[in-house]
């Protein structure tokens, strides 16, 4: 459970925030009622998530609580019941990740939001592109002050380098002028091997003009930012926006091709991209194998424990399946407890190998349900490592040896046999 400081003088305001991140968003919370008592805290431990600071304290009413919280390295929140412009411009000269109006009856909620980015920001990757040191350091500083794994390039060719090295990332931000290649030409060929359903690109240039941002957004950009008008608030804004947008979009394309209790690819999915991965196998001479996995006893398993025991059953076996097979496996549930995976370049020996462990791996872990009760569950597999004349036919292979295995007692593999 993540640690969050509050730094709160009022009681009443204090207690709602405590419970509310506690009750509802499951953070472990420290509360300070001043910055004396936050000094104390922040002796015996930092290691805070973030902290939620109130700005003016009766010990420190010029919101001197920023610095001695930031100075430890803490992503800082300030809370604050007036944001003059004076206030305004003081918060936004210190390294906090965001200011709160207390009167806004959606704060605590925006509090908990922020919280959660904050806690899985890690594992969002973000690129950063341009010739200058400086610039791409204060961009650099910002985004690691709100968590983000941050990645460097001091031009186009250097990004595509550090692209290849890293697929997942989700951001690129992308000065123009820059050697070797410019940021119009990067974004063109980024553009070439990701979508803008995968990937986003803010350009970012000191020669802003509309014309520079037409064509950026021409050329695949989704934003475009002028330097000398870069507003830190705005940015941050700006990022938190297009990275949504990508959660939205991978959000509905995954309830289209996944299955949504298991996460694993559902039928629709795997008869689509199973067909390219055939007709790809059989053009270039490759090895491809099927797969077919089935729970052993399933029926008895729902009647004897309950459907949600069943769940949980189909949940742990699919989790197994995808710490087991390779992240290049095709691995879908195309029944309710019927399982199929494609594997390329898995030879014969190697897949007896593989399912085999496989096999005793879900026969090794037990799923416990509500009550503590452990369920022992095993699995039967038919495995074809040989091309047939279609997808249906290595599936019908494979399904017949499944069959086989299930005949013969279960908990079995068999592969390729006559």
């Amino acid at each position: 459970m993540k640690r969050v400081l509050v730094v709160e003088h009022s009681n009443f305001f204090a207690m709602v925030i405590k419970n509310k991140l506690q009750t509802e968003a499951h953070f472990y919370v420290t509360w300070a009622k001043n910055l004396s008592e936050a000094v104390k805290e922040l002796n015996k431990n930092t290691d805070f998530l973030a902290a939620v600071l109130d700005f003016s304290l009766p010990d420190a009413p010029e919101g001197e609580i920023i610095d001695e919280v930031i100075n430890k390295g803490i992503p800082s929140i300030v809370f604050t019941s007036n944001i003059s412009k004076k206030i305004h411009k003081f918060v936004n000269s210190k390294k906090i990740v965001d200011y709160i109006l207390k009167d806004d009856p959606n704060s605590i909620d925006y509090l908990i939001s922020l919280l959660k980015r904050l806690e899985s920001n890690p594992d969002t990757k973000i690129l950063v592109v341009d010739d200058s040191p400086l610039f791409r350091k204060t961009i650099t500083d910002l985004l690691k002050n709100h968590r983000y794994s941050v990645f460097n390039a001091c031009n186009g060719k250097e990004a595509l380098k550090v692209l290849d090295e890293h697929p997942d990332i989700k951001l690129v931000i992308t000065d123009f002028n820059m050697p070797e290649m410019d940021g119009y030409i990067l974004t063109q060929k980024i553009r070439e091997k990701y979508s803008k359903d995968e990937l986003a690109i803010i350009g970012i240039s000191s020669e802003g003009n509309g014309y520079m941002a037409a064509r950026f957004l021409k050329y695949g950009a989704n934003d475009f930012i002028v330097k000398q008008t870069f507003i830190t608030e705005e940015f941050y804004c700006r990022v938190i926006l297009h990275l949504d947008t990508l959660k939205r979009l991978q959000a509905i394309k995954n309830a289209a091709i996944k299955d949504f209790l298991t996460g694993l690819y559902n039928r629709r999915y795997f008869f689509e991209f199973g067909q390219k991965l055939f007709e790809s196998a059989k053009r270039d001479n490759l090895s491809l194998g099927c797969a077919m996995i089935d729970v052993d006893h399933f029926k008895k398993i729902n009647d004897t424990y309950g459907h949600k025991a069943g769940d949980l059953v189909l949940q742990q076996v699919s989790s197994i399946l995808k710490n087991r097979m390779r992240g290049t496996d095709i691995i879908a549930r195309i029944g309710g407890e019927e399982f199929c995976v494609l594997t390329v370049n898995l030879k014969e020996k190697d897949a007896k190998k593989v399912f085999e462990t496989l096999r005793q791996t879900v026969e090794d872990s037990p799923v416990e349900i509500d009550d503590g009760e452990k369920i022992k569950v095993t699995i039967s597999i038919g495995v074809v490592t040989e091309l047939a004349d279609s997808l249906e036919d290595m599936l019908k292979k494979a399904d017949s040896l499944l069959y086989e295995a299930k005949k013969t007692g279960r908990n079995k593999v068999i592969v390729n046999k006559p």
